[in-house]
């Protein structure tokens, strides 16, 4: 008889799970949330079979909640991402990753010109596609699109 091995990840006491990432996101949002920096635990993985998205990337962190400004960071590389916030090992709130109309002051302008590449002026878009992410510029009206997009 041949034995069935599983590998099982410890599950959240209180923390949160980012999921449905797409897999070439997944070091994209450990980075742009200072992941690879913090002292609780993480676990994270790619290339998961997803029934919605074929694959997948997720990341569980214990004791870690984000705040909004995060969670549009996370919106910017991964518009699908979904959250579950958890407390005493119960997903007490799902939350589906949701990129709003304007985005300020957490993505650079891709225009070199742009007053805010050059003056201390706060970043400012206007969101006019979530999927692929493109971006207006409220001051030089350029485009930034996802594949030039960097996080601040």
């Amino acid at each position: 008889m041949i034995e069935k091995k599983q590998l099982k990840v410890s599950a959240l006491k209180n923390g949160t799970v980012i999921d449905h990432i797409p897999p070439n996101s997944l070091f994209k949002v450990i980075s742009i949330l200072g992941l690879d920096q913090i002292t609780s635990q993480m676990t994270f993985g790619t290339n998961l079979e997803s029934s919605k998205l074929g694959t997948k990337a997720i990341i569980k962190i214990s004791e870690k909640f984000f705040e909004e400004d995060d969670i549009n960071r996370i919106a910017l590389v991964a518009p699908k991402a979904k959250l579950n916030i958890i407390k005493s090992y119960q997903v007490v709130e799902k939350k589906d990753i949701v990129l709003p109309s304007n985005i300020i002051g957490i993505a650079k302008c891709f225009n070199p010109n742009c007053i805010t590449n050059h003056d201390a002026v706060t970043t400012r878009f206007f969101v006019i596609s979530q999927n692929p992410v493109k971006l207006r510029c409220h001051y030089c009206e350029k485009i930034t699109d996802q594949d030039h997009l960097e996080i601040l």
